[in-house]
């Protein structure tokens, strides 16, 4: 499977190197993996089926299983995740487990019940190929239900960075990761064949001491910037200062603590299957409007 250079964003095999560098202290950083991990569970719920083989793509240290663990919904669940090391700490948990590329899935087609995905797919080039691999993994009927971090993500620190860069040398460059928006990511599952596809999204904001804080968090939990398009230069040494300035100075709270947004994009689709609901063919009412609204029609004039 070759990918052409427009979906070529992110390097994939940085990602690895700064999930497996953050795998051993990852328990003290994994505070928003475990929140949008019970979120997801929640959604869970509200679906009445049981589902024998789950795959839990992108399972980072094991959140969605620590998530699950009681629930009546998911019979075998299946863990696998980029980075080697991230996937042995999530295999102590005792579930089978595996190290997988999300844009080349080891799964044969019709194998799965539900696919779930907590906080990874941003990370993936082939956002498309990727849905499709899933929808195709899964058996008829079978759900996908994802979350990932969506365009909204860190617009603080987005905003800090930029005005820092422009004062200390005169120009920005790429220093986060693009993310999708949520317009797209509906978008997206439908064109990977998903029936009834659902997205929707919700900011969880995180208050921190300082811009410091924060950037620790986001290297611990192995998510700093891994785009192919990101300065490799050294910045100043005045840069990291002046951030945590510009920063505290736009966004400070009443107490000093700075707040840091995450845009959680929530992902449901179906893999198609004939008992599903479908649209009535069109021209096929038996009512007007008029009649459903209680009102009478009256033709256009031209």
């Amino acid at each position: 499977m070759t990918q052409s250079d427009d979906m070529m964003v992110f390097d994939r095999a940085l990602v690895r190197r700064r999930r497996d560098r953050a795998a051993p202290g990852l328990a003290g950083h994994n505070f928003l993996f475990e929140h949008v991990a019970a979120m997801l569970a929640d959604r869970l719920l509200d679906v009445t089926r049981r589902f024998p083989v789950v795959l839990d793509l992108g399972c980072h240290d094991g959140a969605m299983a620590r998530a699950l663990a009681g629930s009546d919904r998911v019979d075998t669940l299946v863990q696998a995740d980029l980075s080697p090391a991230l996937a042995r700490r999530a295999a102590a948990n005792g579930r089978p487990t595996l190290a997988c590329d999300e844009e080349l899935l080891p799964f044969g087609e019709g194998t799965l019940d539900l696919v779930l995905s907590n906080l990874s797919l941003h990370w993936v080039n082939d956002l498309p190929g990727a849905l499709v691999q899933i929808r195709q993994a899964l058996r008829p009927d079978g759900l996908f239900l994802a979350a990932m971090l969506g365009a909204g993500t860190l617009v603080e620190l987005r905003t800090a960075l930029v005005e820092a860069e422009t004062e200390l040398i005169g120009g920005a460059s790429p220093r986060l990761s693009p993310f999708a928006d949520l317009r797209d990511a509906a978008g997206l599952l439908q064109r990977a064949g998903f029936a009834l596809p659902v997205a929707d999204a919700e900011t969880v904001t995180v208050s921190y001491e300082n811009a410091f804080r924060l950037i620790a968090d986001l290297r611990g939990m192995g998510e700093t910037n891994a785009g192919l398009n990101r300065n490799p230069a050294t910045p100043p040494r005045a840069f990291w200062p002046t951030v945590a300035a510009r920063y505290a100075e736009r966004f400070a709270e009443p107490d000093g603590r700075i707040p840091a947004s995450f845009e959680v994009l929530f992902l449901a689709g179906w893999a198609p299957h004939d008992s599903q609901q479908k649209p009535r063919p069109r021209g096929s009412a038996s009512r007007s409007l008029a009649e459903a609204l209680g009102t009478v029609e009256r033709p256009v004039r031209q």
